[in-house]
């Protein structure tokens, strides 16, 4: 994309109403006298009073916890310089956009028009009453070492300046690794830097604190080498890394050099300059929008190197909000009254052991790419990995904690759990599910096993003791394809069905369950080398407690072998797909959406009973809605009626059961629609789960939900079997798999033949 048409779209994009990039948004209803009562006058008094008796109130009563300011003078904003503070607005929305984004903080932008240092530390010091934390932005050096340092000493919150320290906590993660990568020890690297603003000075200051030998840092500028007889001689800033030495220029610092760091302008490093550095040189060129030289060059001129910069179309893109964001959820959420070096050191250390872990399809699909693996060009995560905030910020909060800095302890065992739910409810609703599978793993077949997904959920499913998979499959393509991967395959089975040991076994359970459906010898032996039909058998013999299958087949032909072979539950002849879909207000339950085309009243029925005991599973109880275009006899036809006769049959069969219909779907979802024109209903609340009458109508609505709500959905989810099996849907991601493991695991351990 060009820059014009760039700027273009970046004009139309803030200027779509409502203009800006923020809102604010109530978190609390106010839709009558009482609720007004409650959130002002006269309520509100309440509150102010315990506040003002106990100041660390403000966290448990007001927003202030989850709130970070970010405050800048414009002054060097972007590669913009300085263009005041009222032009650096838009950059301060938009990293208030990327703090919610990333890790679900409000944030406010403030913009102090005045270039007085000691002007700006007066009006920021006076806003701490409203902030759990301050984010520096765009100030200019070397005002803003001294304005950073004087609000700490004078601030009992986090004050942290991120064109600072935010750049030298990711390059100091992919520093890490890369230095793994090429087999060298920090303390023992020569590292030249070019630049010797805030950010090189504050990644500098970190890298010593990562180890690196400061007598073996060279930092360069517009004048050259920063040395103590230099001409123009260096200020009061960078005197600390003033290096008595023969280099004057950037390209004689560099001969000989191991890393090179650059926080300086495009363009000034040539491929010359970089055939000089020392054998597997570590390049991070990190001036934006164009680095110091470009990936493809560096590449080319050392291709025995390893080179990131600062954009997002090269790999190994070192990008502040990998830091800023779980930096300051991890800082605030134990009210810490700082961020130190402590707290900055283990969020970098988190970043560099994430890179290591494997990726997910989410992850690599945003970014356009199959798949990622650490190595030269993956060595820090990528800004929208989810993990990251799962990762970072436990990290921050335990150094928090540990360096008494912290004045709120919490579980730290616990709290990943309380990111997760950050992330979106279906996360929350699956760690219930997760938790409960960890207590008993199972025996889970994996039946595509070959294929890299099923390798990558068996390893997550084995990393978390969610599970004890089965890859079926050639062993030695899975295990081929596993060191491809990155993956070992400690703690995971791996089954070939044409050279099984139980290969013989099974063939002859599998005629006995199929002589009399019309299948020979000779079919039932062709069947049992297709790992579908082997799993089947596998679970259905109890030599494993339940399946997947279906990642490379329609859902119909992958739901025949367990259909065959295991078969419907005891009391039953009804398999239904249910689907959790959770939006940002709740999590439903929607089924039929993948077997049943045109259910009668009897399976309509089932399926609802099914469903309900699939969210019992998930400790929800449940409110069953059983949807049609009629409210209680509105309209009486056919389809209304089959509804209706539907929820008789369930009411004889489970009368505990929270159950009613037929009803239209924004009457089941509107309280006061529901409990307001129909007051009779029996639902005893808003509705949670949602039993269409067709396969037509399940599929559509769960699939228009999932769209224009930007719901999270997990499934389908496979009710009715006489064993745990799922079903997936063609091209689900590694995260489908280990969930629907997960569920198998659960249903195995409830399960009593």
């Amino acid at each position: 994309m060009s820059s014009k048409s760039l700027d273009s779209d970046a004009l139309e994009y803030h200027s779509r109403r409502p203009h800006g990039k923020l809102e604010i948004v109530p978190t609390k209803p106010c839709l009558n006298q009482r609720d007004l009562a409650l959130a002002y006058t006269p309520g509100v008094a309440a509150p102010c009073l315990a506040i003002r008796d106990n100041p660390e109130d403000s966290f448990k009563y007001t927003a202030r916890g989850n709130l970070v300011g970010v405050i800048t003078n414009g002054t060097a904003v972007l590669g913009l310089g300085n263009i005041g503070a009222l032009a650096g607005k838009p950059v301060m929305e938009g990293k208030a956009l990327l703090f919610k984004r990333f890790a679900d903080l409000d944030a406010i932008d403030i913009e102090v028009d005045t270039e007085d240092p000691d002007e700006f530390i007066r009006a920021v010091r006076l806003l701490e009453p409203t902030f759990g934390g301050i984010n520096l932005e765009d100030i200019k050096a070397p005002e803003c070492f001294y304005i950073e340092q004087s609000l700490r000493k004078l601030m009992r919150i986090p004050v942290f300046h991120d064109d600072q320290h935010g750049t030298a906590i990711i390059s100091g993660a992919a520093l890490k690794n890369a230095l793994e990568l090429v087999n060298k020890r920090i303390e023992d690297v020569k590292i030249v830097f070019s630049g010797a603003g805030a950010a090189a000075m504050a990644t500098a200051r970190f890298y010593r604190e990562l180890g690196a030998d400061p007598n073996k840092i060279l930092m360069s500028d517009i004048h050259g080498v920063i040395r103590p007889d230099r001409i123009p001689a260096p200020d009061e800033s960078q005197s600390e890394f003033s290096r008595a030495t023969d280099r004057t220029t950037l390209a004689e610092a560099l001969v000989g050099a191991d890393v090179f760091v650059g926080l300086s302008a495009g363009g000034i490093v040539s491929a010359e300059m970089v055939e000089t550095m020392a054998p597997s040189p570590i390049i991070f060129a990190l001036a934006n929008p164009t680095p110091e030289i470009d990936y493809e060059e560096a590449r080319t001129a050392r291709p025995d190197a390893i080179v990131a910069t600062g954009r997002s179309d090269c790999p190994n893109q070192c990008n502040n909000v990998l830091g800023f964001p779980f930096l300051f959820r991890g800082a605030l959420d134990v009210r810490a009254t700082e961020i130190n070096e402590q707290m900055k050191v283990a969020a970098s250390a988190a970043l560099a052991l994430l890179a290591r872990a494997d990726v997910p399809d989410a992850v690599a699909k945003a970014y356009g790419v199959t798949s990622l693996h650490f190595g030269p060009e993956y060595l820090i995560p990528k800004p929208l990995d989810p993990r990251v905030l799962l990762w970072v910020a436990p990290a921050v909060a335990r150094a928090a904690m540990e360096t008494g800095v912290a004045r709120h302890t919490i579980d730290l065992e616990k709290y990943p759990e309380e990111l997760e739910a950050r992330l979106g409810r279906s996360r929350e609703m699956m760690r219930i599910v997760f938790n409960k599978a960890k207590l008993q793993p199972k025996r889970i077949v994996l039946a595509e096993g070959a294929h890299e997904k099923m390798i990558r959920a068996a390893h997550v499913l084995v990393e978390e003791r969610i599970a004890n998979p089965v890859l079926l499959g050639d062993a030695t393509h899975i295990r081929n394809t596993a060191a491809q991967l990155q993956l070992d395959l400690n703690g995971i089975e791996v089954e070939d069905p044409v050279s099984s040991n139980s290969r013989e076994r099974y063939l002859d359970r599998l005629q006995i369950l199929r002589q009399r459906k019309g299948v020979t010898h000779r079919e039932a032996n062709e069947m049992i080398n297709r790992p579908e039909y082997f799993g089947a058998v596998m679970v259905e013999t109890g030599d494993a407690d339940g399946m997947i299958s279906g990642l490379t087949a329609h859902y119909s032909d992958a739901l025949k072998p367990p259909l065959q072979v295991i078969k419907t539950a005891a009391g039953t002849s009804t398999v239904a797909g249910v689907y959790l879909v959770a939006t940002r207000r709740r999590v439903l339950f929607f089924a039929d959406t993948t077997v049943n085309i045109d259910p009668g009243p009897e399976t309509l029925a089932e399926i609802a009973l099914l469903t309900a005991r699939l969210a019992q599973s998930f400790d929800i109880e449940p409110r069953i809605a059983m949807l049609s275009f009629s409210n209680f006899g509105s309209v009486r036809h056919a389809r209304s009626d089959k509804v209706r006769k539907a929820v008789e049959i369930l009411r004889e069969k489970a009368p505990d059961l929270y159950v009613d219909g037929e009803m239209q779907a924004n009457t089941a979802l509107v309280s006061e629609m529901l409990n307001g024109t129909y007051p009779f209903n029996r639902l005893g609340g808003e509705a949670n789960v949602l039993i269409f009458p067709s396969l037509e109508a399940g599929n559509i609505g769960y699939k228009l939900v999932q769209q224009l709500a930007d719901a999270e959905v997990v499934g389908p989810i496979l009710v009715g079997m006489r064993r745990p099996m799922h079903v997936m849907q063609r091209d689900d991601e590694v995260k489908d798999i280990v969930n629907l493991a997960a569920l198998a695991v659960v249903e195995a351990q409830g399960r009593v033949e």
